[in-house]
C-alpha cells in the first residue's frame, strides 16, 4: 500500500523528531549532575583516607568512601591561602590579582564571568547553599540561600532572595536539611544539576554540635612532631605570626572554657603552664575541630544516602575539598595563610561512576584555578580563555595530559590584619618550594626560604643559604617569573591602587546618577 507524500513527510517528522528527542536526552544523560561539598579550613591531616596521623580513628567514614570509590588528589593546592579569596577563585577559575578579591576584606565583583552562570546557560540548574563569604548578591544561580558573612553556628541566618530567614539549629544539619529540601522538592528533575553545598565548620571558634561535643570530650589526639617548632633556621613571618596555640588562642572564646565548666576548671584554674598548658589546649582545640569534622561527615553521609535511595548516584559527580588547608598543631600554630604545606595543601576527592577508576590516586600538581574549568567540562561547556586553570577531566580519567604544570603560584596578601601573617609570593614544583616574604623591616625588605621537602617534609630547614641549592634557586626564581607573566601578576602596590582607583570611579559615578536623579 503507497503512502502520500504528505503521509511520508509526517512519518519523517514524527521519527525525526523523536530521534530529536531521543538525542537530546541522551545528551543530557551524558551530562552528569555535580554536587559539588565544601568546607571551611578543613586540613587534608583531618580525613582518614590521607592517612594522615588520625587515619585509624575512623572520623570521616563518609568522606573516605569517596576516596575508596574514585580518587583522591595528592597534590592539591590553593592560589591564596584565605577564606573569601579562595571562593572567589573557585566561582571565577581566576588567580586572586584577576578576580580581585586579595584578601577577606572588601567587595567582590558578582559581575564578572563565573561558572555557574554559564552552566545555567547551558541547560543545568544551579543551587548554591551554605557558606560562600563573599558579600553582594550572588548571581547565576537558580537558588541560593547562604550566610551571610563568616555566619554562625547555632541558630544560624540565612540570606537568599526572599531575605533573611533564622533556622534553629546546628549549621552543619541545617545546610545539610536545606540542600536536601531542594534536591527533593524544589528542582526541576527534567535538567541535571549542580549544587554547591558548603558548610561553615570546621572554622574557628570549632563549635560542634552537642552530639558530637560529648562523643569527642574525652578522646586523646596524637600531637604533630613539630608542636614546639622553634622556627630557628626562619626569619621574621615565622617568629613574629600571631597564630600560635600557646600565645594566640584564647581559653574563653578559642576553647570555650567559660561555656563548659569541666573546659574552666582544665584550663584556667589548674595552674597549667609552659609545654603542659600548650599540650592541654592542643587536646581541647583537637577535640573541638575534628568533632565539628564528624558533623561534616555525618552530613555528607546524609548527602551520599539520598544520592543512591533517588537513583541518582550513578549520573552525578561527588567533589569534596575545602577553601585551603589549616594548621593542627603543627609548628605550633592554627588558622592558615602561609605558604607551608598544611595551609597551602587543601584535600580534594572524587567519585564519578564508570569514570573515575574506584581506589585511584592522583599525584599531579593541581590548584583551585582548575574547579570551574572542572566543572564547565563535565557539562560539556566551552572554558573561557581568561580563566587561568585547567580541567582535572583528563586526571580523573587517568591521562595526564603531556603539557601539564610542572610548577604552582602561590600569593598571599592580608596583612597586617588577622595573624599578621606577611604579604608572601612562591613557587613549588612538589618537591621544592621557594618563599619570597616582601614587606618586611629587614635589609632589602625581605627574606627568602627554600625547602626540599623530600628531604624535609615537616619544612623546618630553610636551606635557602645553603649553597649546594644555588643551582636549584636560581632555576625556581626563574620559573616563579615566568607564573608571574603567565599569569599577569601585579605588584601588590598597584593592586591597592587599582582598587582605590575603581571604588573612585563607582563612588564618582553613583554621585553623578544621584545629582541627575
Amino acid at each position: 500500500m503507497k503512502k502520500s507524500f504528505t503521509n511520508v513527510l509526517g512519518t519523517i517528522l514524527v521519527l525525526g523528531t523523536a530521534l530529536f528527542s531521543a538525542s537530546a536526552q541522551a545528551q543530557e544523560k551524558a551530562r552528569p549532575n555535580i554536587l559539588w561539598l565544601f568546607s571551611d579550613d578543613h586540613a587534608y591531616q583531618a580525613i582518614g583516607a590521607y592517612g594522615d596521623r588520625f587515619a585509624d580513628m575512623n572520623l570521616t567514614p563518609n568522606l573516605d568512601s569517596i576516596a575508596t570509590q574514585g580518587m583522591r588528589f595528592d597534590k592539591c593546592y590553593v592560589g591564596n591561602s584565605i577564606c573569601a579569596p579562595s571562593r572567589a577563585t573557585l566561582l571565577t577559575g581566576k588567580h586572586s590579582h584577576k578576580n580581585g578579591k586579595i584578601e577577606n576584606r572588601g567587595d567582590f565583583d558578582h559581575d564578572q564571568m563565573q561558572f555557574q552562570k554559564l552552566l545555567r546557560a547551558n541547560g543545568y540548574q544551579t543551587a548554591m547553599i551554605g557558606k560562600i563569604h563573599l558579600s553582594g548578591k550572588m548571581q547565576g544561580f537558580d537558588y541560593w540561600e547562604v550566610l551571610p558573612g563568616q555566619g554562625k553556628y547555632e541558630n544560624p541566618d540565612f540570606i537568599s532572595e526572599k531575605g533573611k530567614t533564622q533556622y534553629q539549629g546546628h549549621s552543619t544539619d541545617i545546610i545539610t536539611d536545606r540542600a536536601l529540601n531542594w534536591l527533593s522538592k524544589s528542582r526541576d528533575k527534567s535538567k541535571p544539576f549542580m549544587a554547591m553545598v558548603h558548610y561553615k565548620a570546621p572554622h574557628r571558634n570549632w563549635l560542634p554540635a552537642e552530639r558530637f561535643r560529648k562523643r569527642f570530650e574525652k578522646l586523646v589526639f596524637p600531637e604533630p612532631e613539630t608542636l614546639f617548632d622553634d622556627y630557628s633556621s626562619r626569619g621574621v613571618a615565622a617568629q613574629q605570626q600571631n597564630m600560635s596555640i600557646e600565645k594566640t588562642m584564647n581559653n574563653n572564646k578559642d576553647l570555650k572554657a567559660n561555656r563548659w565548666k569541666f573546659r574552666d576548671e582544665l584550663l584556667n584554674k589548674s595552674g597549667l603552664t609552659g609545654k603542659e598548658l600548650v599540650r592541654a589546649k592542643y587536646q581541647e582545640y583537637m577535640r573541638d575541630y575534628l568533632a565539628c569534622v564528624a558533623g561534616v561527615d555525618e552530613n555528607i553521609g546524609r548527602l551520599l544516602k539520598y544520592l543512591k535511595d533517588n537513583d541518582l548516584e550513578k549520573n552525578t559527580v561527588v567533589m569534596y575539598s575545602a577553601d585551603q588547608g589549616f594548621y593542627l598543631g603543627e609548628h605550633g600554630w592554627f588558622d592558615k595563610r602561609f605558604m607551608y604545606e598544611e595551609s597551602f595543601r587543601t584535600p580534594l576527592l572524587a567519585k564519578w561512576p564508570d569514570v573515575i577508576q574506584p581506589g585511584s590516586v592522583n599525584e599531579d600538581l593541581v590548584q583551585n584555578i582548575d574547579f570551574a574549568e572542572t566543572f564547565l567540562d563535565m557539562a560539556k561547556t566551552e572554558i573561557p580563555s581568561e580563566m587561568q586553570g585547567k580541567s582535572l577531566v583528563p586526571l580523573m580519567k587517568g591521562k595526564t595530559p603531556s603539557d601539564w604544570r610542572k610548577s604552582l603560584y602561590y600569593h598571599y596578601y592580608e596583612y597586617p590584619t588577622g595573624h599578621r601573617v606577611r604579604r608572601h609570593e612562591g613557587v613549588t614544583t612538589g618537591r621544592y618550594k621557594l618563599i619570597k616574604f616582601y614587606g618586611l623591616d629587614v635589609p632589602n625588605g625581605e627574606e627568602w626560604e627554600l625547602y626540599d621537602l623530600k628531604n624535609d617534609k615537616h619544612e623546618i630547614s630553610n636551606q635557602y643559604a645553603n649553597p649546594e641549592y644555588s643551582g636549584i634557586i636560581a632555576d625556581l626564581k626563574e620559573q616563579l617569573q615566568k607564573l608571574r607573566q603567565q599569569y599577569e601578576v601585579v605588584d601588590i602596590a598597584q593592586t591597592a591602587k587599582k582598587k582605590k582607583s575603581n571604588k573612585s570611579n563607582k563612588s564618582n559615578k553613583s554621585n553623578k546618577s544621584n545629582k541627575s536623579n
